[in-house]
């Protein structure tokens, strides 16, 4: 199949059917509602099901019963949708089941408004929910990027028993870009012979559970999950990064906010200004490795976000105080404009912001 233009949100959810999603479970919040109005017409076509439920707690409890069985499952949210959502998220993560949840993010905080913003990055990547957990969060910055991990996104939740969560913004959602669904790369999936789908009078019934009464018993299961995020580190941390070894200034940014940041960048380099680019695509696992690279002569990093500052936090652990890091974000549904990111950039290059 060759590529065929569709709009954010539908790509989303044709990515999710031709990875094998056979459920989904939702609840309407702009900005993403064309997804659960795209799977509610095209699901019932594969033999899978669609459910509108009476709210978005009602949504990842069904999310939670589907994957149990070891289904393909998928849920999608906007913001205050997925803030709903986040005790489920734990009790998910906390029973080790695989599903993909998808965050069109919109501004906030509480309902806020419905344009494009960034201003989740806290509560996708610190777990959101209570207790000791992470997931997986893919961060597109395109179409066919977020077709590509919404895909990879269902394999990796399989391999490693763990919510995979993609975060884009209103724009991910709701602009046009041509889109082809290639296949993603093999991976090591075993058989779910944990999953609760009947015991057919030939094993013990299995049993999928979040709580664990006996300290012992529950402090040997999240050392258990803290294993498991280790590995997921070595092996799935994603980042785009170039430019970053002799750079003036490196810029971090990450999903459409680094669009705009390419643009910034490329006026740059046409005044002779060298600047690198560090564009996260996993924002868990955060890739730290990707600063490394900095050179300590580097006048400084960049972070441009839309919100009033989250991943700068992650930015300064990676850099370790090695090298100054400067912010500059728009929120409220407020998209940094490149030419006021060029003069941020050119006040580092040229010492007249030290930090």
């Amino acid at each position: 199949m060759g590529k065929i233009l569709m709009k954010g949100n539908e790509a989303i959810g044709a990515a999710a059917i031709k990875a094998g999603c056979k459920y989904f479970f939702g609840y309407p919040i702009t900005p993403q509602n064309e997804l659960p109005e795209y799977m509610s017409r095209e699901l019932p076509k594969v033999d899978g099901v669609f459910l509108q439920a009476e709210s978005e707690v009602a949504a990842i409890n069904m999310v939670y019963g589907a994957a149990g069985s070891g289904a393909r499952v998928m849920t999608s949210s906007s913001s205050p949708g997925i803030a709903l959502k986040q005790e489920g998220i734990s009790y998910i993560a906390g029973a080790e089941l695989p599903c993909v949840i998808v965050n069109i993010v919109r501004g906030g905080p509480g309902l806020g408004g419905i344009q494009p913003a960034q201003s989740d990055y806290y509560q996708a990547t610190r777990g959101g929910g209570n207790g000791d957990y992470r997931h997986v969060v893919y961060a597109p910055s395109t179409l066919q990027e977020t077709v590509d991990l919404v895909m990879e996104a269902f394999d990796v939740a399989d391999q490693y028993r763990i919510p995979v969560m993609v975060i884009g913004d209103g724009m991910i959602g709701q602009m046009m870009e041509p889109v082809e669904f290639k296949e993603p790369k093999q991976r090591d999936i075993k058989p779910k012979d944990w999953a609760t789908d009947g015991t057919k009078g030939e094993r013990d019934p299995n049993i999928i559970n979040s709580l664990f009464i006996d300290p012992q018993e529950l402090e040997d299961h999240v050392f258990k999950l803290e294993k498991k995020h280790e590995i997921i580190k070595q092996n799935e941390t994603r980042y785009e990064a170039y430019n970053v070894e002799d750079a003036d200034v490196v810029a971090v940014a990450y999903g459409t906010t680094s669009r705009v940041v390419k643009n910034a960048i490329a006026k740059c380099e046409e005044e002779g200004i060298k600047v690198g680019l560090i564009r996260p695509i996993t924002l868990w696992p955060f890739p730290d490795e990707a600063f490394e690279k900095i050179s300590d002569k580097t006048k400084g990093i960049l972070t441009v976000e839309m919100s009033t500052g989250q991943m700068i936090d992650d930015v300064k652990i990676a850099i370790n105080g090695r090298v100054p890091v400067h912010f500059h974000g728009r929120t409220g549904g407020m998209v940094p404009n490149p030419n006021d990111i060029v003069e941020e950039i050119k006040k580092i290059a040229g010492g007249e912001n030290n930090g």
